[in-house]
């Protein structure tokens, strides 16, 4: 125990020996308790004059739910806390839909909430005096509640580590800053793709980010200029602790928001915030490690490595499926269309933007691969979550080798993805192999949510409808 203590100072470290211990049941909850409250006050030591702490749970969305306390209840969480249930039944305009069986049908429960262990960290815009938290359900049997996107991520690098396999994973993530509101007439900023002479008018937001993000110990290796005015890609470093990697993303969004709003601008995620410009995603970089830390991925050839094909093998069959936890909105499918780089079909290719799954430029050793699809709207966590099922599957079957995108000839040789929200939820409903590795309860949460979603916005007239003049 005490060289967790002595680790206690960096927040990241701390987090990635909790995680991957309370994975194998190695803390019991006093433990938990007392590392939780030697954290606390080293936080304090560091950030003395804290007043309040934002709480947070992460829903379906990918938004954050939760709320301030003060500062003299941050030890008091060491005891846990309780939120509803309800929270996982929240559309994206917070809304809370009955149809799940999750709300008033049975009087909205509380469920036992706990700390996760490395996520005290500053906020972006009120370090001094605010901090933030992230915290973890628990169901009716004190098990990890696996209707959150989190534990549902924890429970499948389980089952891949089991195997012996630890997946390596970077994240690239996809916005734009715009004027905070439509209505203010701005000149958009002139930007060229990687053009690192031109001046940029929102370099210091850009800047203060990094700042932040360092404060959070989030550690980013490179800011993009996109090909589209306003929009930027922000390269997180690749690692093991894929939950780790999550929860930084979901701290980054939001930090970027408040930092943008601080500025006068609205940091957008949307996969398709304007049809005539390109959309935003957010790819992961994969590589798979063995228990030695040895990439499985690399190859002694020239050629690519039998367990890489085997992962491309499983990513490709259950990618059409996957595409509703992938483009979780009606407006996530806007992002796909054609000469976007893009990608439209279940495929793979070597050094190919257009592509599914493409196999990036490396020496032999850091071989990886890139998954294309997922939009920046995603919920990194079921995304991954996403990733991680169709990987062991490849790795624990015997599937064909799917040819490469230029190799295809025949158009039955095409897989397309699905292009409408209706058509995916369809299909991950009808996977037996997806609703066993996600839950069944689960599956029917999300497309009970979706399916409301989608209703809720088609069955809105648009200015359009109304102006035809019939």
């Amino acid at each position: 125990m005490s060289a967790v203590l002595v680790e206690i100072n960096h927040p990241s470290a701390l987090k990635k020996y909790t995680d991957t211990a309370m994975q194998n049941n190695e803390f019991d909850g006093l433990q938990i308790k007392n590392l939780f409250i030697e954290e606390v006050e080293a936080y304090l030591k560091h950030y003395p004059n804290t007043q309040h702490v934002d709480i947070y749970l992460c829903d379906l969305n990918g938004h954050l739910r939760g709320k301030r306390i003060d500062i003299g209840c941050l030890i008091n969480l060491s005891k846990g806390c309780y939120f509803p249930l309800s929270i996982y039944a929240m559309s994206l305009d917070g809304k809370v839909i009955e149809e799940t069986g999750l709300g008033k049908y049975i009087g909205e429960p509380d469920h036992f909430c706990e700390p996760v262990l490395g996520t005290l960290q500053p906020h972006a815009t009120e370090p001094n005096t605010t901090a933030q938290l992230l915290l973890s359900m628990k169901d009716d049997h004190q098990q990890d509640c696996l209707l959150e996107p989190r534990n549902i991520l924890k429970k499948t690098l389980s089952q891949l580590q089991q195997q012996g396999y630890s997946p390596c994973i970077a994240a690239e993530i996809e916005f734009y800053l715009q004027p905070l509101s439509e209505l203010v007439a701005v000149e958009e900023p002139i930007s060229q793709c990687f053009d690192i002479n031109s001046a940029d008018p929102y370099q210091h937001i850009l800047n203060e980010i990094e700042v932040v993000a360092k404060q959070q110990h989030i550690q980013i290796t490179g800011i993009v200029s996109e090909s589209s005015a306003g929009q930027y890609e922000i390269n997180l470093q690749h690692t093991t602790d894929l939950l780790a990697l999550c929860d930084q993303i979901m701290l980054l969004k939001r930090s970027i928001k408040q930092v943008a709003n601080q500025h006068g601008l609205r940091a957008n995620f949307l996969a398709k915030p304007d049809m005539h410009k390109a959309g935003s995603g957010m790819h992961f970089h994969m590589s798979l490690l063995d228990q030695k830390q040895q990439n499985l991925f690399s190859s002694v050839s020239d050629g690519l490595s039998e367990l890489l094909l085997k992962a491309v093998s499983g990513l490709l069959l259950l990618m059409p499926d996957s595409m509703a936890i992938l483009a979780p909105n009606l407006n996530s499918f806007r992002r796909f269309k054609f000469g976007n780089h893009v990608p439209l079909e279940a495929n793979w290719g070597l050094n190919n933007r257009n592509v599914a799954i493409r196999i990036p430029c490396s020496d032999q050793e850091n071989q990886r691969l890139e998954y294309r699809v997922a939009g920046a709207d995603c919920n990194p966590y079921l995304a991954i979550t996403m990733m991680l099922i169709g990987t062991l599957h490849g790795l624990t079957h015997q599937l064909p080798v799917p040819k490469q995108a230029h190799q295809l000839k025949l158009k039955s040789e095409h897989v397309f993805l699905p292009t409408e929200q209706m058509q995916a939820l369809k299909l991950i409903k009808a996977n037996p192999l997806l609703t066993e590795y996600l839950g069944k309860p689960f599956v029917e949460l999300w497309c009970t949510l979706k399916q409301a979603e989608y209703q809720s916005v088609y069955s809105q007239i648009t200015a359009i409808e109304k102006n035809w003049n019939i």
